[in-house]
């Protein structure tokens, strides 16, 4: 038996953990480089710029820098800042690396398990391998990138 839990599935908690760091994160950057863009344009423009009071900008461009802020780094990695946070990660059902195009599914799909009623985030509960609607369109799991016991037993043996 393994004596630690990376490469196997990662269970609902941790995600919704993960996720939620990344939708702060998100949410955060997102409101700094706005209100840093603003101010630039205020001071070269030379009047109050106020892009927040804009009809369809502001959620374009939202929905933009989300679709950025996770498949960029999914693509690259294979995990997000949360998921880097929570010792998660994310490969293709065989394992292997994530790659461009499931990434972009993977994000371009991930509405999808939340807009059914949550169903699609309940598979994580209810399947073995813990993929929820969006791993199974995109052929991606999540799994533990560390070795969460053996970092204890060297946390408790520093003790």
């Amino acid at each position: 038996m393994e004596s630690g839990l990376e490469g196997h599935y990662a269970g609902i908690v941790t995600r919704f953990a993960a996720f939620t760091i990344d939708i702060v994160t998100l949410v955060v950057l997102f409101a700094i480089g706005g209100a840093v863009l603003e101010y630039v344009l205020t001071v070269l423009l030379r009047h109050p710029v106020e892009l927040s009071k804009a009809r369809v900008a502001p959620y374009a461009t939202f929905f933009a820098w989300a679709f950025l802020y996770f498949a960029y780094p999914l693509a690259a990695s294979g995990r997000t800042f949360g998921m880097a946070v929570g010792g998660v990660r994310v490969v293709r059902a065989d394992g292997e690396e994530l790659g461009t195009r499931r990434a972009v599914v993977r994000v371009l799909v991930l509405p999808l398990s939340f807009l059914l009623l949550g169903f699609g985030i309940l598979l994580i509960v209810i399947r073995g391998d813990r993929r929820a609607l969006h791993d199974l369109i995109a052929g991606s799991a999540v799994v533990y990138a560390w070795d969460a016991r053996a970092a204890r037993v060297r946390f408790l043996a520093r003790r």
